[in-house]
């Protein structure tokens, strides 16, 4: 259990994600003037708490063990396919199920009588700047917490 304590690689991904969620709240305060503490747990939206935590988890690695050591490799590998899912496939199904829920709306009088579908979730990926915004809170996180 003491080296599950003293794993500052895994602290840093931990650290950036706890922040990036709780940033994601408080945006929402400053923007929509609304507390949501149900974005704690919510995927999507600025900044990408999974790239932090990949980014964090992959500068930290590199920063203990070299930037040329095979873990900052596989860790690097790991993140790029992590922040590619998020903007590309993830993103695209949250655009797919706004187009579908618009469909279910436009469709709702051809259902039975108390037939209501449960509406899709829609924020489920990331924009680019949502990506950039995560990967360097990831980036600050690690090197705050290894140097």
């Amino acid at each position: 259990m003491s080296g599950v304590i003293g794993n500052l690689a895994l602290w840093s991904a931990v650290v950036a994600t706890v922040v990036a969620q709780v940033l994601k709240v408080a945006l929402v305060l400053i923007t929509e003037r609304r507390f949501a503490p149900e974005r704690l747990l919510d995927t999507g939206g600025m900044p990408s708490s999974h790239t932090a935590s990949v980014t964090a988890l992959a500068t930290s690695i590199g920063l203990l063990y070299g930037w040329g050591s095979p873990t900052f490799a596989i860790a690097a590998v790991f993140g790029s396919i992590v922040m590619y899912d998020a903007t590309g496939i993830r993103r695209a199904a949250g655009q797919q199920a706004e187009a579908i829920n618009e469909l279910v709306k436009e469709l709702a009088h051809l259902f039975d009588a108390g037939f209501q579908p449960k509406a899709l979730k829609t924020l489920l990926g990331h924009t680019y700047p949502q990506v950039f915004a995560g990967a360097i809170l990831g980036i600050l996180t690690a090197v705050l917490i290894v140097l």
